[in-house]
C-alpha cells in the first residue's frame, strides 16, 4: 500500500479560499451612541424649579439661624463635659510632670518643652491631614509614641495602664485625620520589558 501524497487535500476538511488583501472588506463600524448634552441651568431647568429651590434654601437657612443655632448652643451649655476635660488632663498632666522631672539642668524649661510638645503635635497632625507628607506622618507617629511613653512613665502606678490606654485612644482618634488614605497593601509595579518603548 502506498503512502498518501502529503500535498493532496484531506476530503474531511473543506478547502479554504484565500482572499487577496485588496479585496478584504472590514466589518461595518457601528456608530457610537450620541453623548448626552450637559445640563445648562438656564436652558434645561424651568425657572419655577430654580426659584422653588432658592426659596426652600433661604427658608432653611433662616430657620437654622433663628431656631437651630440657639438650640445647639443651649444643648452645648447643658451638657456635662467633665469627661472630656478629665480625659485631656489624664494625658496632658503626666506629660507635663514627665517634662518637669526630666528637664532639670537643661537650658530648656519644662514649660517650653510642653509648648514644643503641643506645637509639634498640632503641626504634624494638620500637615499630615492636609498634605499627607511622609515626614509629617512619621513625626505624628513619633509624637504619639513619645506621648504614650511619657504618660505611662509619669502616671501613678495604679492608673498607668488606663492612662496609657486613654493616650493611645486620643492618638488613634487624631490618626483618623493624620493617616487618612494610608494603605498597608503593597503597591506592585509591573514592568513589561518586551513591550517596545514609545
Amino acid at each position: 500500500m502506498s503512502e498518501p501524497d502529503k500535498h493532496e487535500p484531506d476530503p474531511a476538511i473543506p478547502p479554504l479560499d484565500t482572499i487577496a488583501d485588496n479585496q478584504r472588506i472590514p466589518p461595518p463600524r457601528r456608530p457610537a451612541p450620541p453623548r448626552p448634552h450637559p445640563i445648562k441651568t438656564a436652558d434645561d431647568i424651568p425657572t419655577g424649579a430654580i426659584a422653588a429651590v432658592g426659596i426652600v434654601g433661604l427658608v432653611t437657612l433662616l430657620l437654622t439661624l433663628k431656631w437651630g443655632i440657639p438650640k445647639g448652643i443651649d444643648w452645648y451649655h447643658h451638657q456635662d463635659w467633665t469627661w472630656f476635660t478629665q480625659w485631656t488632663a489624664t494625658v496632658t498632666d503626666p506629660v507635663h510632670a514627665y517634662l518637669n522631672a526630666h528637664t532639670v539642668g537643661l537650658p530648656l524649661t519644662a514649660t517650653s518643652a510642653f509648648a514644643i510638645w503641643q506645637g509639634v503635635g498640632i503641626a504634624s497632625l494638620v500637615l499630615s491631614w492636609l498634605t499627607g507628607a511622609v515626614g509629617a506622618r512619621l513625626t505624628w507617629i513619633a509624637h504619639g509614641a513619645c506621648s504614650v511613653l511619657m504618660v505611662f512613665d509619669a502616671s501613678p502606678a495604679a492608673g498607668r495602664p488606663v492612662a496609657a490606654a486613654l493616650a493611645v485612644l486620643a492618638w488613634t482618634i487624631g490618626s483618623l485625620f493624620a493617616l487618612r488614605g494610608l494603605s498597608l497593601r503593597p503597591l506592585i509595579h509591573i514592568h513589561n520589558h518586551n513591550h517596545p518603548a514609545r
